[in-house]
């Protein structure tokens, strides 16, 4: 028997558990669906509604030891970012397994950059990009005893790398997620009690081919792979049987690429009756009018642009290879089309100083996104960001949860700074309204702090 198993507790994250907002672990399951195909028994232990470790280790009393994966969401951000408490989590699973007599691989992001670390706590290898295509591999040579050594795309002991991964296969061909495997209604109850629909996650596609320098590309690279429309709406009427959920997450990257795609996309949704409401992502240069109608027409409810900062300087110095009159019109295609407009922004980024958040407060006031989701510069291990900012950056590298909001580098102003711009920004949207009082005040600490002697902005 195969055990597979993720590692974020809801629980531990305040600011996810007050959002309430929860995901099935699309990889774990269809790594557990690719084992199935393969004919090995499995078993699942999903974190997320659990307490803590401490019902991990209490699952593994109950088993014969075996060989456990902990494979976390790929298609998850907040696998990604990997919080303190969420690395702390993840090597307790793992040495508690050890403990037990199980041989154990693991697969995420932070294990990828950090491998030392999981395998001093007990892992016998880091499977390394699109860890599900290695699963099986592992799984045999650990039951039979056989070496590691020939299985492509790990890391193991002393840091040996293993040939690199063999070339991904067909994602069509691709078995759909293992939803068995996981307490669906425990899902519902928390989203319909929280917002009162079900809302519930797929992936049409993989990876990123922009260049962002801020982005970390660990598990996809820049690599960008495609299902094809009638696969993913193919998906989506076997939900509607199987799970019944309310509202779809497309946890994509960018969701659709081309307007081609999504046209074929619309089509197939209508020919296999498959429409549910649906929330996805892109970039503000791929929303046309066209494309706007036919994401409207598929089911789109609301779309997340990576909109950043209302300042072009900023934008230039990140690679986003957008433009502020592009989100503008973004925007306004998808408010005609009667699509939710939402951004993503990020302050901190250097050389963003005062005037450059002045800026992007006036973008949001003009254009009027209907949500906003505000972070501060993220320095991640791989890219360009991280190695430029290596020398600035402090003891801390991570956050300790999602709500942390911390600078880790000698950014232009404090963590506190920050987190009250966000706030005021989160205000103007919310309200609708300005907020005088609170701008003036934060111009004037802007102003102070512009001139005080530069130090890690803690």
């Amino acid at each position: 028997m195969v055990l597979l198993a993720h590692s974020f507790f809801l629980r531990r994250d305040a600011k996810q558990l007050e959002r309430l907002k929860p995901y099935p672990p699309l990889t774990t399951l269809l790594a557990a669906a690719m084992l199935r195909e393969a004919r090995h028994p499995v078993d699942l232990f999903d974190a997320t509604f659990q307490e803590d470790a401490s019902a991990f280790a209490g699952m593994l009393d109950r088993l014969n030891p075996s060989v456990l994966l902990l494979i976390e969401d790929n298609f998850n951000f907040l696998t990604k970012m990997c919080t303190e408490s969420r690395r702390e989590d993840a090597l307790a699973m793992i040495a508690a397994a050890r403990l037990r007599g199980w041989r154990v691989a693991v697969n995420s992001p932070d294990a990828i950059d950090h491998p030392q670390l999981y395998l001093d706590a007990g892992a016998c290898a880091v499977l390394t990009g699109e860890g599900e295509f290695s699963a099986n591999a592992v799984v045999q040579a650990l039951q039979q005893g056989d070496s590691l050594v020939q299985v492509p795309g790990l890391i193991l002991e002393n840091l040996q790398r293993t040939p690199a991964q063999l070339s991904r296969a067909d994602l069509d061909a691709l078995p759909l997620p293992a939803w068995d495997l996981i307490d669906a209604d425990a899902y519902r109850e928390a989203w319909v009690g929280a917002h009162g629909y079900f809302s519930w996650n797929v992936a049409a596609s993989r990876g990123c081919p922009y260049s962002c320098n801020w982005c970390a590309k660990p598990t996809f690279g820049r690599r960008y792979s495609q299902r094809s429309a009638a696969s993913v709406a193919e998906e989506m009427r076997r939900l509607k049987d199987e799970v019944a959920p309310d509202h779809i997450w497309f946890a994509d990257d960018i969701f659709g690429m081309t307007a081609e795609w999504i046209g074929e996309f619309a089509h197939e949704i209508r020919r296999q009756e498959a429409i549910i409401p649906f929330t996805i992502q892109s970039r503000v240069n791929l929303i046309s009018e066209p494309v706007a109608r036919e994401l409207r027409a598929a089911g789109a409810r609301e779309v997340w642009l990576g909109v950043e900062s209302g300042s072009q300087r900023v934008l230039d110095a990140m690679d986003k290879g957008s433009y502020v009159d592009t989100a503008r019109v973004a925007t306004r295609n998808l408010k005609r089309a009667g699509i939710r407009a939402c951004w993503f922004l990020q302050l901190g980024y250097p050389p963003e100083d005062w005037d450059d958040i002045v800026l992007t407060r006036d973008l949001v006031r003009e254009e009027r996104p209907e949500e906003i989701g505000v972070s501060v510069a993220y320095p991640l291990p791989g890219t360009v960001f991280y190695e430029r900012l290596a020398a600035d950056l402090g003891a801390q590298r991570n956050w300790r949860d999602t709500d942390e909001l911390a600078m880790l580098f000698n950014g232009a102003f404090t963590t506190p700074f920050y987190r009250k711009v966000r706030d005021a920004l989160h205000l103007d949207v919310e309200l609708r309204r300005t907020d005088q009082a609170c701008w003036a005040d934060l111009a004037t600490q802007a102003e102070s702090q512009r001139h005080s002697p530069g130090r890690l902005r803690a």
